[in-house]
């Protein structure tokens, strides 16, 4: 059971969000459609020389509209992946876009508005309602939350928040964060104190694209592990770990007004995500030996998501206006070679380092 399955493809999906007000108010065009039925994106080029040229096609395994409802996006597209954590297989969900497209309101949604919950509160409800309707079975799940901000490492629910943390490599566990905390939580309302918590600590900046902009790209964990009799009368503990990832924003310099701080900012957010472009790529055309892994701490700590043990279900945020067009092509044309990373996910079966099994041992 724990053996490795036949590789799997990344799962990409696209979700375009409203014209927002003031788009509206400046009377921008749209250049976005949205085929729910045939899981396509067309994108017109507002600035065609030629009335003959073809609207560029992108087709992914779903898109969502503008109209499209939190909770559709969380059953269709999230909820299996989330199911297989609970399995003990590592998971991954990436948001991707440029900032003001809706990917913090994808993952994170409105709190306290269950027609409104983004991915992350509805992941957490999902595995504690599991949890609590299982039998024969213990559980334990605890919570970990990170930030890549300037290529440095913080974490964000550590009472030190100068400190900065480091990537380290074991053979059998892969890379990790040393030093890294984790909450062991109890509930769905016990793991979102956790998030809040974090979030209250990370980088946020105004740019042109968004006074409240994402300046850091952002990883809450989710680890899960259950031990269950087995056949052979032995206790078996399987580990799932959800990696839940908010890209900072994809935008260009020139765009987002960005001077001084912001810009060197901007710099090494775009080089962090340039570099998980190249892994993408080097992963998909099958000729590269070397996958540039290290070339960032983002790609590094998500080795296992591309091309590993891991499922992985990329969620690429557009917006719909001519004013975008740029960075929309871009944002697609992105998702639609991660389509083609083929992971090789396992069951993740009595790992040493299970906490489980030191709370079981005698004394």
């Amino acid at each position: 059971m724990s053996k490795s399955k036949s590789p799997e493809s990344v799962k990409v999906v696209v979700r375009c969000r409203p014209m927002n007000e003031k788009e509206r108010a400046t009377k921008f065009e749209r250049v976005v459609t949205v085929d729910v039925k045939l899981g396509q994106i067309i994108v017109r080029n507002p600035r065609a020389s030629s009335a003959h040229e073809h609207p560029k096609v992108f087709t992914f395994d779903s898109v969502y509209d503008s109209n499209s409802k939190q909770i559709d996006l969380y059953d269709e597209t999230f909820r299996q992946l989330v199911d297989s954590v609970l399995l003990g297989f590592n998971g991954t969900i990436f948001a991707y876009g440029q900032t003001g497209t809706g990917k913090t309101y994808t993952m994170e949604g409105v709190r306290n508005d269950p027609e409104r919950r983004g991915v992350i509160p509805n992941s957490f409800e999902h595995i504690f309602t599991h949890i609590s309707r299982s039998q024969n079975q213990q559980y334990l799940v605890r919570a970990s939350y990170l930030e890549i901000y300037q290529e440095e490492i913080r974490d964000l629910i550590s009472k030190d928040q100068l400190h900065r943390l480091e990537l380290k490599e074991r053979p059998d566990t892969g890379v990790y964060v040393k030093d890294l905390s984790s909450f062991v939580t109890k509930s769905a309302a016990e793991i979102e104190r956790v998030m809040i918590l974090g979030n209250q600590n990370r980088s946020v900046g105004s740019t042109n694209m968004n006074e409240h902009s994402s300046r850091s790209h952002a990883i809450f964990v989710i680890t899960v592990e259950c031990s269950e009799l087995g056949v052979d009368g032995e206790n078996h503990i399987r580990v799932g770990k959800l990696n839940l990832v908010d890209l900072a924003g994809s935008e260009r310099q020139a765009k987002t007004g960005a001077q001084g701080e912001r810009l060197k900012e901007a710099t090494k957010i775009n080089l962090s995500l340039s570099a998980l472009g190249n892994v993408i790529s080097a992963l998909v055309d099958g000729r590269s030996s070397h996958i540039p892994y290290r070339d960032s701490k983002l790609t590094r700590l998500l080795q296992d998501s591309l091309g590993g043990n891991a499922r992985t279900v990329m969620v690429a945020n557009i917006g719909p206006a001519c004013y975008n067009v740029e960075e929309t092509l871009t944002t697609l044309r992105y998702s639609n070679r991660a389509k083609n990373i083929r992971n090789k996910p396992r069951i993740n079966e009595d790992p040493k380092d299970a906490l489980l099994r030191e709370s079981r041992s005698p004394g």
